[in-house]
């Protein structure tokens, strides 16, 4: 399957980035390109892209589609080393980075992969497949606590134990190793009414074993923390999520980094002596328009938050 992806919120994140033709970004969740084949075409031959990637698929269709430029470089690994990444290459400081925290389409649509619960597949989920991690071993070894956590916690589901009971009492009898095969239990451990109101019922555990599948939430933190340090005065981060977990890391993240005193109100002066990182470029997040909501229902729960290094 050839690896497709509309880029969400692409105008607004190319602005966001307000790129400078001589600037180094990065674009630490590269995709099929979407966003840096925009970027790329705003550099001069002496800006470069940095492009990374988990997904080992994702980069060899990247380079397909950035082979006529020169100053693009491709790293197969995880954002979170972004730190150790930029020294590797010998990269002191930044102009702009990017995270499209979202699953692609190519992901969700290719059936080996196990992201979608709409196709049934083998239990896997991995976006880096050379990690010993699956959803496989989420599902099948994980205790009932720790299933009832990960999927009320991550996937914000209110009927987690009982997702999770049914999942241990399937066990014993024999593995789950299919996506359909979890779908089933999930749908049969949720009331009927429950059911036929909202999202499709599987929508929140599979999003919640994904979560955990990749460490998705525990490594934003440093991650941004990482990526602020190595930006240039004036250099831009800009993040797009996709649910209210990632979205409320980001935010509080950005405004703690975003705020100078963090002394308590009661204190006469300022003994803390912190400084601010950044400034929010907006105070809300950017939303995709009714336009582009219409043309991908997949940008529908996208957000994009942008900071300017102080």
């Amino acid at each position: 399957m050839e690896f497709k992806h509309v880029s969400v919120l692409l105008n607004e994140c190319i602005d966001g980035l307000d790129i400078k033709p001589d600037g180094i970004y990065v674009d630490c969740t590269l995709g099929g390109a979407g966003h840096s084949s925009h970027i790329v075409q705003k550099l001069s031959e002496k800006g470069r892209l940095i492009g990374i990637d988990q997904d080992k698929d994702a980069l060899k269709a990247a380079g397909e589609r950035l082979k006529e430029f020169k100053n693009v470089t491709l790293v197969h690994n995880n954002f979170y080393n972004i730190d150790s990444i930029l020294e590797s290459l010998d990269i002191e400081k930044v102009d702009g980075i990017l995270m499209d925290l979202g699953v692609s389409s190519y992901q969700l649509d290719q059936g080996e992969r196990g992201f979608s619960y709409m196709k049934d597949a083998p239990l896997d989920m991995r976006m880096n497949r050379e990690d010993s991690l699956s959803a496989y071993e989420v599902v099948n070894e994980y205790s009932e606590d720790e299933i009832t956590r990960i999927i009320r916690d991550y996937g914000e589901e209110k009927f987690a134990r009982r997702i999770a009971k049914f999942i241990l009492a399937r066990r014993e009898d024999r593995p789950i190793e299919t996506t359909f095969e979890l779908v089933e239990l999930i749908k049969n451990a949720i009331p009927a009414k429950a059911r036929r109101e909202g999202p499709h019922p599987a929508k929140r555990t599979f999003q919640a074993i994904r979560i955990e599948v990749n460490s998705e939430l525990s490594i934003l933190n440093k991650t941004i923390e990482d990526g602020v340090k190595r930006l240039n005065k004036d250099g831009r981060m800009a993040i797009i999520t996709f649910h209210s977990l990632e979205d409320r890391i980001v935010k509080l993240k950005f405004r703690e980094l975003a705020t100078a005193c963090t002394c308590p109100r009661e204190f006469p002066i300022c003994i803390c002596k912190n400084t601010a990182k950044v400034k929010l470029v907006s105070r809300k997040p950017i939303d995709p328009t009714e336009k582009e909501v219409e043309e991908n229902p997949r940008s529908r729960s996208a957000k994009l938050r942008v900071v300017n290094k102080l």
